[in-house]
C-alpha cells in the first residue's frame, strides 16, 4: 500500500483470504470473527450511484464468505452514506437478503458535492435520519469506525493521524450523536464505536461540565446530559464501545463507564494497531469469569443480535 511515492505498509493475504483468517483464528483460539470493510473502501467521496455499486459488490462478497463458514464468520455491510436513502435501502438488503448483522460506517460523511455543503456531515445531521430509522426498524447493528481523520494535514509525521486524529474523530462522532439527540430519537438503535470510544471516555468530565456551564452552546438540540447515556448502578450504557485500548487501566475505565454489557472484544485484526493476540488484555486483568466471558463474547453477540454462546 502506497502513500504518494512511499510504501505505507504491506498488505498481506489475511486481509482478504478466508482460509488464512481461519488458520490465524485457530492459532489465537478465536471461534468467530466479524467481517467488515476496510474503512478506506467506504468511498464517501464518490458519486452515490458508484458508491452503491461498490458497496453491493463488497457486501455480496462478505455474505458469500459468511455463508461458506457460518459458524466462524458473521458480517457487517458497508453503505453509501453520502446518499442516506440509498444507504438505507442497501442496509435493508444487507440484513433481509444477505443475512448480515448490520453495517459499519465512518465517523462523518465528506460529501460536499452531493449535499451542496462546504463542510463534512457529522452523524447528528438531519439528512442521515433515514439510516437511523431503518437500522432501528431492522434491529441492525451499526459499527462506527474512524476514517479520514480530523487534523491530518497538520500532523503528517509520527503516525499522528492514527494516534491523535482517530481517537478525536471517534469522540466527535459520539458527541455529535449525543448532543444531536440521535440516541434520544432512536432509543432502540444499537451503535458501537471502535477503539474504546476514542478520546470520549477520557474527556467525559470535560464534556459533562461544558453541558452544564454552557447549555446555550451544548444543550441546544438535546436536553439530556452526556452522562445520562452512560452506565448506572442498574443499567449499562446506551451505546457500545470495543475493548481495543491496549491498557488495563483504560479498559477498567471503560467497564466502569459503560458496564461490561457494553464493552465488546475489539481486535483491529489484521492491522498493526490491533491486538496481536485477540483478547489477551481482557484475559490478563483478573476479572471475574462472568465479566471475562461478557467482554470476550457475550457483549458482541448482544450487539450483533446473535444467540448467546451459553444457548448452544
Amino acid at each position: 500500500m502506497m502513500i504518494g511515492d512511499r510504501v505505507f505498509r504491506e498488505i498481506t493475504d489475511n486481509v482478504w483470504e478466508p482460509s488464512r483468517r481461519l488458520e490465524e483464528m485457530d492459532r489465537a483460539n478465536v471461534t468467530m470473527q466479524v467481517l467488515s470493510t476496510v474503512p478506506v473502501m467506504f468511498s464517501y467521496w464518490a458519486k452515490p450511484a458508484d458508491a452503491l455499486d461498490l458497496s453491493r459488490r463488497l457486501n455480496d462478497h462478505i455474505a458469500e464468505v459468511v455463508r461458506a463458514n457460518p459458524t466462524r464468520f458473521t458480517g457487517l455491510g458497508t453503505i453509501p452514506l453520502q446518499d442516506p436513502d440509498l444507504a438505507a435501502r442497501e442496509l435493508e438488503r444487507c440484513v433481509r437478503e444477505l443475512g448480515l448483522r448490520g453495517a459499519e460506517i465512518g465517523t462523518h460523511v465528506d460529501a460536499n458535492q452531493h449535499f451542496g455543503r462546504l463542510d463534512p456531515l457529522n452523524l447528528d445531521n438531519a439528512a442521515l435520519q433515514p439510516i437511523w430509522s431503518t437500522a432501528e426498524k431492522l434491529g441492525a447493528a451499526i459499527f462506527v469506525h474512524p476514517w479520514d481523520m480530523v487534523g491530518k494535514k497538520r500532523m503528517p509525521k509520527y503516525w499522528l493521524p492514527w494516534l491523535v486524529g482517530m481517537p478525536a474523530e471517534t469522540s466527535l462522532a459520539i458527541c455529535s450523536m449525543i448532543f444531536g439527540g440521535v440516541f434520544a430519537r432512536f432509543p432502540k438503535l444499537r451503535v458501537a464505536f471502535a477503539h474504546g470510544g476514542g478520546a470520549f471516555p477520557f474527556t467525559i468530565g470535560r464534556i459533562e461540565h461544558a453541558f452544564h456551564v454552557r447549555p446555550d452552546l451544548c444543550a441546544i438540540d438535546n436536553k439530556a446530559t452526556p452522562r445520562s447515556y452512560l452506565a448506572t448502578a442498574t443499567e449499562p450504557a446506551h451505546f457500545y464501545v470495543d475493548s481495543l485500548v491496549h491498557d488495563a487501566d483504560a479498559l477498567r475505565l471503560l467497564i466502569n463507564l459503560f458496564g461490561a454489557r457494553r464493552v465488546a472484544l475489539g481486535s483491529d485484526y489484521p492491522f498493526p494497531l490491533g491486538e496481536a493476540h485477540a483478547g489477551q488484555l481482557i484475559e490478563s486483568m483478573n476479572l471475574s469469569p462472568e465479566e471475562t466471558a461478557q467482554l470476550l463474547s457475550e457483549t458482541a453477540r448482544e450487539f450483533l443480535g446473535l444467540s448467546s454462546a451459553t444457548d448452544h
